[in-house]
């Protein structure tokens, strides 16, 4: 058979396939994105943000986060004559990626921005997760470090003109030497896991540095997050207690720090970021706080971390949704485009309001972390409002994803697409700064050490002319009671104060047909399988709000 023969057989031949997605902006694209930046004090990096999105949506950016994932980080833990080296290899879409990222500033908007800097941040982490979530995780360690951090002055005044820059630098030299710094931590020990009292880490005086009092650590750290990194913020148990300790990987003598990564992580999604089991061994370290208070000074940078777990949840689900809307859109089945099929607009749009409602609670609980520091009832809301995004929305993104992954049928399945690794992204974020059972237990505490934490729920939920959220409040208002007494419902109630806030943003913000499409799915009739909304115009008009292009 000739060669020009093969290329016309009919088997050759591919139709009612959807085109590549092209280059998109993830900001100007995204209505409910811009009006979140826009009510939350945010606006004014809106010129930032619409550039961030025409970047992190180029097509070329998807082809490095592609590699990234496809070629993913190795150990070199000795060099060829059996020097201890530990060091990590990247594929190079690994660190042109990181060159995007810190280079937009991810990590840095929150201290840098004018106002509305956490919101503003959180928004760009947004745009930024879409492309790649790898690369996402030592910008939100490196963005939290600066909180924990300013508990030693000193160290913080040297530190955070490298912390803040707007580089990437991934020379493994002393920080003083480099354009820009990341930071990355370790907590976790396989005998503790969410229990940082159990930390067995132990911390020995050795002085005082050019920083404050130093010790030497010895223990083993079962996981540690970005090894790459420059500074670790870590936790050790002195004669006091669990202390928190800040490490630099090289010293200012030009040598390494003792930092022996025994082993990288497999693990099931973030491919493209390095995880690793670690141990320090005689290892220089400079104490941050008071000696003994390890993770009250800690949990002051986990509460950002929890607001980036949610953001990048959030964008992990918004991600899948464009791809699926505009699979949808050209995939044809009986004579009609899938996206007009009746079933199939039911879940797009049910998946839809429920993505503008993840995204609505974190920036409302970004909005309240910008507002805390002078709005006693903002200071609140931001204590209970960050851990309850970052349980629900983490809750809710590993079925919302399943459910997109399954309009593509098979497609969605073949590891060339995004959806795959959407998919093995999505559980993720749901065990990082806490399990759902420890983040429902830590919303309790909040509710009995700060009963008045209950008022401003009340008045961010209750919306004048709403019975459906009277009625949810009242029911709500007695499960705290409860709960404060027995913790059992503990998930439960963190449930429905979630969908409750959700339901009062969408109201107060969304159009009718986003915030009705919600009520009828979490409210009204709250149903398991994505899609049991009743059929109806207004179900293409939340799917098209929800699409780009």
């Amino acid at each position: 058979m000739s060669e020009s023969a093969a290329r016309i057989l009919p088997t050759h031949e591919v139709t009612n396939q959807p085109p590549p997605l092209p280059s998109i902006n993830l900001f100007e694209g995204d209505i409910a994105l811009v009006e979140a930046v826009r009510r939350s004090g945010a606006g004014g990096a809106e010129p930032h943000l619409r550039n961030s999105g025409r970047l992190a949506g180029d097509e070329r950016v998807q082809d490095l986060a592609r590699l990234a994932h496809r070629y993913q980080p190795e150990l070199r833990a000795f060099d060829r004559f059996g020097h201890r080296k530990d060091a990590i290899e990247f594929h190079p879409a690994y660190h042109e990626l990181m060159q995007l990222v810190f280079g937009d500033g991810v990590h840095s908007l929150a201290w840098t921005a004018r106002e509305g800097g956490h919101a503003a941040r959180t928004a760009l982490s947004y745009v930024w997760n879409q492309a790649d979530q790898g690369v996402n995780c030592p910008t939100s360690m490196t963005y939290a470090s600066v909180k924990a951090i300013r508990n030693n002055p000193a160290l913080a005044s040297a530190l955070e003109p490298k912390i803040l820059a707007n580089a990437y630098d991934p020379r493994p030299i002393h920080f003083r030497d480099k354009s820009a710094i990341t930071i990355g931590m370790a907590m976790t020990e396989k005998q503790g896991g969410s229990d940082l009292r159990a930390t067995a880490t132990v911390a020995v005086p050795a002085g005082d540095g050019e920083f404050g009092p130093e010790y030497l650590l010895t223990g083993h750290k079962w996981f540690c997050s970005a090894p790459m990194s420059d500074g670790f913020l870590t936790l050790a148990r002195t004669e006091e207690g669990v202390t928190c300790f800040f490490l630099l990987r090289s010293l200012a003598d030009g040598t390494r720090n003792p930092f022996f990564i025994q082993r990288l992580k497999d693990k099931l999604g973030n491919r493209s970021n390095a995880s690793s089991e670690i141990e320090y061994a005689g290892t220089r370290a400079i104490q941050i706080g008071e000696e003994g208070r390890g993770i009250p000074t800690l949990i002051e940078m986990a509460h950002l971390t929890r607001l980036e777990t949610a953001i990048s949840s959030a964008a992990i689900i918004r991600r899948a949704l464009i791809e699926a809307i505009h699979h949808t859109r050209y995939r044809r089945t009986f004579q009609r485009p899938l996206v007009d099929q009746p079933i199939m607009q039911g879940v797009l749009a049910d998946v839809a309001a429920e993505s503008e409602a993840h995204l609505a609670l974190t920036m409302r609980a970004a909005q309240a972390q910008d507002l805390a520091a002078t709005d006693g009832t903002e200071a609140l809301l931001s204590r209970f409002l960050v851990p309850l995004a970052k349980f629900w929305v983490c809750k809710r993104t590993p079925p919302l994803v399943a459910e997109l992954l399954e309009c593509f049928g098979g497609n969605g399945y073949v590891e060339e697409g995004l959806l795959a690794r959407l998919y093995r992204e999505a559980p993720l974020n749901g065990i990082w700064e806490g399990s759902g059972n420890v983040i429902c237990l830590d919303l309790v505490r909040v509710l009995r050490r700060e009963p008045q934490v209950r008022d401003a729920l009340r008045g961010e939920i209750r919306v004048a002319g709403s019975a459906a959220l009277s009625a949810l409040w009242n029911e709500i208002d007695g499960l705290i009671d409860q709960v404060i007494a027995d913790e059992q419902g503990a998930r439960w109630l963190a449930e429905q104060i979630a969908i409750a806030v959700q339901y009062s943003l969408l109201l107060r913000h969304a159009p009718d047909f986003v915030s009705d499409s919600f009520r009828a799915s979490k409210i009204d009739r709250p149903h398991l399988a994505m899609g049991s909304l009743k059929a109806g115009a207004s179900l293409r008009r939340v799917v098209e709000r929800a699409a780009i292009g």
